[in-house]
């Protein structure tokens, strides 16, 4: 322990048994923060667990200011706030300026939250999955100091308080180029949210070859069709309705010697829930008179929202559709396929 932890360790144990004459400041209780833009810049700290944020937003429970710090430095007895209401419980803040030594906090400054008025609390009461934040304003930087170790505490009979007996440094909180106090006045905040766990989770699935996936569109009268997409029927497979859609005349890097195919994904099934769809297709124009399709593999999320199309600028060169010994146009007439061989499916399930 260096000198200056000694002194300070012996100015606590000394004001135990000294009364200090009075002295006039003001201290001043906020119990309902404001809201600022959600523009928030941070810079990260982590010290032994413990994650210092400074954050825009000021803490949402409860801001105690203090003015006339000076009055009170080096004084060892804690300071109790009012009692407040977060979260649907009561608490109070209780602030060491010279830190708590029982916390390992000579040296620093020591904050910490205690909940209130648990006599009317159930019997065996205990109080789970709360999340703590406490915070010092630096005026300097219009910003707070947010401190929180990440993990969710837990109150009870026994542990009735919790905070940081390190929340920031003497050395750092009293130098007047770091901003923390302004014309003898600084301020400290809790933030205190209870953590609900989820009952329910999404799950996606990916299911290889679902039922009904493969799904045929004959066009007539190709020679006839004009220079605009056309779209197929609608077909449902997993929880989305499909469409195929192409435009005779090309469309695209393709246009206008190569004819395209696109699947569409469109509206979604009854009591299906509506995310991004996982689509992979083989995309084929059929070869009328052998085995010698042209295929494409595509695959995708698609949005929620109707009418997003993947596929591809050329399946075939027009010039090899219209020639009647490939077999791919016949009587005026050619043939697509789609079969999907993997959609996702999402449900809402218990955890």
């Amino acid at each position: 322990m260096d000198s200056q932890q000694r002194s300070l360790c012996f100015i606590s144990l000394a004001f135990l048994f000294i009364t200090c004459s009075s002295a006039e400041f003001l201290i001043q209780q906020v119990t309902q923060g404001r809201g600022t833009e959600n523009n928030s810049s941070y810079s990260l700290d982590a010290n032994l667990g413990v994650t210092r944020v400074l954050r825009d937003e000021r803490p949402s429970s409860k801001i105690v200011t203090i003015a006339g710090y000076s009055v009170i430095k080096g004084r060892g007895e804690p300071y109790e706030s009012s009692v407040f209401e977060a979260a649907g419980y009561k608490w109070r803040i209780v602030l060491y300026v010279v830190g708590n030594a029982n916390d390992g906090g000579a040296g620093y400054i020591s904050l910490y939250v205690r909940i209130e008025e648990t006599e009317s609390l159930p019997f065996g009461w205990e109080l789970n999955n709360v999340d703590l934040k406490l915070f010092v304003h630096n005026p300097k930087l219009n910003k707070y100091l947010t401190v929180t170790d990440g993990a969710l505490k837990r109150f009870n009979g026994v542990k009735k308080e919790s905070g940081f007996g390190q929340l920031i440094a003497l050395s750092t909180f009293e130098n007047t180029n770091e901003g923390y106090i302004v014309q003898d006045t600084c301020s400290f905040g809790a933030e205190i949210l209870i953590v609900k766990p989820a009952e329910v989770q999404e799950k996606v699935t990916f299911i290889s070859n679902p039922p009904d996936n493969v799904f045929t569109w004959k066009i007539l009268r190709f020679s006839n069709l004009e220079d605009k997409f056309y779209y197929s029927a609608d077909f449902l497979v997993g929880d989305r309705y499909w469409r195929l859609g192409f435009n005779p005349k090309g469309d695209g890097g393709g246009r206008p010697h190569a004819l395209p195919i696109f699947l569409f994904a469109q509206g979604f099934g009854p009591n299906a829930v509506a995310t991004n769809t996982w689509g992979a297709v083989n995309l084929r124009l059929k070869n009328q008179r052998s085995t010698n399709h042209r295929q494409i593999y595509s695959a995708a999320w698609y949005p929620i929202r109707s009418g997003y199309g993947v596929g591809v600028n050329n399946i075939i060169l027009l010039a090899d559709l219209n020639d009647a010994s490939k077999g791919y146009l016949v009587n005026d007439a050619i043939i697509f396929e789609a079969e999907m061989v993997k959609v996702s499916v999402t449900n809402i399930v218990s955890v």
